[in-house]
């Protein structure tokens, strides 16, 4: 399974190809098939991660769900 920047990267490209407007009609259903796939897959990732986080914070005491990037302002509290 590739990496989340990995499918971002290559889903931006899609998407400018297909606006492009340049592609076989062919092509751009498989590009957006492609696309669909790696959109997916994506969100899968996205739904772990956020699983994730949320399992630390309950582990933390804490049972509300907070958004991503209030992690990243606190300080670990692991000694």
């Amino acid at each position: 399974m590739p990496k989340f920047e990995d499918c971002l990267q290559r889903l931006e490209k899609i998407v400018q190809e297909l606006e492009k407007g340049e592609v076989p009609l062919e092509k751009s259903l498989t590009l957006f098939e492609e696309g669909m796939q790696l959109s997916s897959s994506c969100r899968k990732e996205l739904e772990e991660a956020e699983g994730k986080v949320e399992i630390l914070l309950k582990q933390n005491g804490k049972l509300q769900v907070e958004p991503f990037e209030s992690l990243t302002e606190k300080t670990p509290t692991r000694g």
